[in-house]
């Protein structure tokens, strides 16, 4: 470059791009000041991408429901079918498929296209316990204050707390609370719960229903009870300590298949198989995310994607993210990034 080129870049204050400038960590100790490169569309947060849908936010109890869907979501007609059957039984959809497959982006994409709010999740784990799901009920802060009051009081019989604020319903509960449209309930990874866990659900998924103990033991003249829910900043209120829908929730179940289910929770259940995306559905789906414009030039990636896929685990995300760094001009094949990127999803790391 010739110094005039040089002057004239440094005029206008745009300087050329350079191979390193992708590159925001170059780990040589040297602090530096760089504005940071827009996220993936699927990597954004707390933005609100797409337009409130009619019907949303309307009302007391939509309080904290609202939360437009960030991403497209494609899916077969047939495996469409199957959501649909669900929906009209009123019965649980038991998606499997590999990781990857969308299996949990389902639940949001039902909640987005119905205009039904925010999605209520129950992440499972080997700690996970249907009552936990169902509503929690804080005893030890309800005695503190009362306590509390009593002392302050001076007369050591301070007015009772508000049994309600110590009462909070788990996502599983608040899906039950009665509406006049279902809640979206995602049940993520059931299979990694305990053995009983499915069966522990057959009782609340066949009656629609639960009780709160510590509220169906208030006298009976006591009035509804205000509790808090697992929406953000938002209460329901439950009469005699019983909490009945009155649209059973839209229940979307994932498992990666690492344990078989018995059969009675099987039989309450629609069953739904994700397969993995073929080249075809591959390229939709980045052109969907990225734009029909990522498409160009990324056959080589496509090919190594499935030829990976072939003889292990590979997501669908794991393509996404390599064309868009693609796509920002980094170069894959330096060193091990594309397999970085690309990594197989089982066996040892």
């Amino acid at each position: 470059m010739t110094t005039a080129e040089h002057g004239a870049e440094a005029g206008t204050g745009h300087q050329p791009p350079t191979e390193d400038d992708w590159r925001l960590f170059r780990g040589n100790g040297n602090r530096r000041d760089v504005p940071f490169p827009e996220a993936p569309p699927w990597r954004r947060f707390g933005r609100a991408d797409t337009p409130e849908q009619p019907g949303e936010a309307e009302g007391e109890e939509e309080r904290g429901r609202t939360t437009p869907f960030p991403r497209p979501y494609l899916i077969g007609p047939a495996e469409a079918d199957v959501v649909n059957a669900a929906l009209h039984l009123r019965r649980p959809l038991l998606v499997t498929g590999h990781p990857g497959t969308g299996k949990s982006s389902l639940a949001h994409a039902v909640a987005h296209e119905l205009a039904l709010g925010r999605v209520l999740q129950w992440p499972v784990n080997s700690r996970s316990t249907l009552q936990d799901a169902l509503y929690q009920y804080d005893a030890v802060g309800r005695l503190r204050e009362a306590t509390l009051r009593r002392d302050t009081d001076g007369t050591g019989h301070g007015a009772e707390p508000d049994i309600g604020k110590y009462v909070r319903l788990g996502p599983l509960g608040n899906a039950l609370v009665p509406r006049d449209r279902p809640r979206v309930l995602l049940v993520d990874e059931l299979d990694k719960g305990d053995v009983d866990l499915p069966n522990d659900l057959l009782t609340v998924f066949e009656e629609g229903e639960f009780a709160i103990p510590e509220l169906t033991r208030l006298p009976e003249d006591h009035g509804p009870v205000s509790v808090q829910t697992d929406d953000p900043d938002a209460s329901a209120p439950v009469e005699r300590g019983h909490v009945r829908c009155h649209e059973f929730p839209v229940v979307i179940i994932t498992s990666n298949g690492e344990r078989d289910f018995p059969p009675a929770f099987l039989r309450r259940c629609v069953r739904l198989d994700l397969p993995e995306p073929d080249e075809r559905r591959l390229r939709e789906i980045v052109a969907a995310h990225l734009g029909p414009d990522a498409l160009g030039g990324v056959d080589d990636l496509l090919r190594e994607f499935l030829d990976r896929r072939v003889s292990g685990e590979l997501a669908t995300d794991q393509l996404l993210n390599a064309v868009f760094l693609r796509k920002g001009g980094v170069d894959l094949d330096a060193g091990s990034l594309l397999e970085a990127v690309l990594h197989r999803l089982g066996g040892a790391v």
